[in-house]
């Protein structure tokens, strides 16, 4: 996906595609309505006793944070069973990761044990791990998902950049509904390359094209109504038709582009969330958690478009992804993002 790659506005029969499920593997938030702030800083998933079980074994803490994330927003979006099976069209659902460092702790662990022992002291077990697509491999085995199957990895649009990829295979058709996780592992090697504290995130999406969503009554949180990817926060929004006139009620930003909206920028007067201020390091997780911080405000029965950018100075580029009210969004029988 280069700098200036966008969605089109889609013709009168395209597909429109909507968010029915979400998941949260993130500690200190217990449902997704939290991310509206102000964070309570405490319950929500505890890795010392979520990452453990038999079908974890053998698997890295990304992949495990994955598991659980796609766990929950699976079930949220009513596609699995009492066993938790999946019961959806397993041969046309998409599996789309978003990770920048999911698994670097594993490819630092194998050329270490190269480093002293040699290629025969690498474990069979582990080996599978040091892959870039791992994670979204295990989601497909574990729910026997048969679809595209694939990891942005592109820095820290790759979230927002995933949930597009995972659209466009729903319009185009090559798939009939996506599992779109943004995770990102706290380990001592993470966090040597970010230079602080690393956090553990997972969050999950499960992705239908809204006619589908309606046949089974799924109930829908948000569509996604358009993208843009561009050199900077400005081409991005002009290439998403952000205008002045645009009614924008909440826009999620990143720490690049939060600063950037100074006196006189078309956005400032908007209230604005930025998750990584209350969370710390997202990286490829950010744009999916915008996601569900923005599926929890229109849920709210906010009016108008909700905004999700990450990138701008710093990086090569800014994506921007536009989020409504779907017509069929009713009220949950649930507290927002809540798992039995």
């Amino acid at each position: 996906m280069n700098a200036t790659s966008t969605t089109h506005p889609r013709s009168p029969n395209a597909r429109e595609v909507v968010v029915t499920g979400i998941g949260l593997a993130l500690p200190g938030v217990a449902t997704y309505g939290d991310l509206l702030g102000p964070l309570p800083g405490k319950g929500g998933f505890d890795p010392a006793t979520g990452l453990i079980g038999r079908e974890l074994r053998h698997k890295d803490r990304a992949s495990r944070l994955a598991l659980r994330a796609a766990e929950f927003a699976l079930h949220d979006a009513g596609l699995t069973d009492a066993d938790s099976a999946f019961t959806g069209a397993a041969e046309a659902t998409a599996v789309v990761v978003s990770t920048n460092l999911g698994n670097a702790d594993s490819v630092c662990e194998a050329t270490d044990t190269i480093a002293t022992a040699g290629v025969i002291g690498l474990s069979p077990l582990g080996l599978p791990q040091t892959s870039s697509n791992v994670i979204a491999g295990w989601v497909a085995i574990r729910y026997r998902l048969r679809g595209p199957n694939l990891t942005v990895c592109n820095g820290v649009t790759s979230g927002l950049d995933a949930l597009a990829w995972a659209r466009n295979l729903i319009m185009a058709g090559r798939a009939e509904a996506a599992v779109v996780v943004g995770v990102e592992p706290a380990n001592d090697v993470v966090t040597k390359i970010l230079g602080q504290q690393s956090t553990d995130a997972a969050v999950a999406v499960v992705l239908e094209p809204a006619d589908a969503a309606a046949s089974r009554g799924a109930r829908t949180r948000a569509t996604i109504t358009g993208y843009a990817r561009a050199r900077n926060l400005a081409a991005a929004l002009a290439r998403a038709s952000v205008t002045e006139d645009a009614s924008v009620g909440l826009w999620l930003a990143d720490q690049a582009d939060a600063a950037g909206a100074g006196e006189g920028h078309l956005l400032a007067a908007t209230r604005r969330i930025d998750l990584e201020s209350q969370l710390g390091p997202l990286s490829g997780a950010l744009g999916v958690l915008q996601c569900a911080a923005a599926a929890a405000h229109l849920e709210s029965g906010a009016a108008g478009i909700v905004l999700a950018t990450a990138g701008g100075p710093g990086h090569d580029a800014t994506a921007a992804l536009l989020l409504t009210a779907s017509p069929a969004t009713r009220p949950s029988t649930q507290e927002r993002g809540q798992h039995p």
